[in-house]
């Protein structure tokens, strides 16, 4: 099987479409939740907190060598990516919670199915000789 042979049927198979489909869903879905926290959540979160907005919040560290320009620790923009990954931890968890409840449980296997009443009383009585 030539390389080329080797990487269509690797391209096309079903999983790896599955996975592009799923970046690219995942990255608008990451849009919106990130839309909702940035202009949703954070100013109400902000207000409640006496009108800060976190995104602005930073460290000042001193002066560029240049000393034109301040060099700064924005940890505000790094509270705001923690609450965007809470918020989209939590949705994608509902949304799985939501989707396993959806599924049908598992049939066990033919051969599985629990003993009748006659079989379990067959087994108590080889057991009961067994011992003798």
């Amino acid at each position: 099987m030539g390389l080329a042979a080797e990487f269509r049927q690797f391209a096309v198979r079903g999983n790896v479409i599955d996975l592009a489909v799923g970046v690219v869903v995942g990255g608008a879905f990451g849009k919106i939740v990130s839309s909702l926290v940035d202009n949703i959540i954070m100013p109400i979160v902000g207000r409640a907190v006496g009108g800060v907005n976190f995104s602005h919040l930073a460290l000042s560290l001193g002066m560029e060598p240049d000393g034109k320009t301040a060099v700064l620790l924005n940890y505000g923009a790094f509270i705001q990516s923690v609450v965007d990954f809470l918020i989209i931890a939590g949705v994608i968890f509902l949304a799985l919670k939501g989707i396993n409840s959806l599924r049908r449980p598992a049939q066990p296997a033919p051969g599985a199915t629990a003993p009748t009443r006659q079989e379990v009383l067959l087994e108590e009585i080889r057991d009961l000789l067994a011992k003798r």
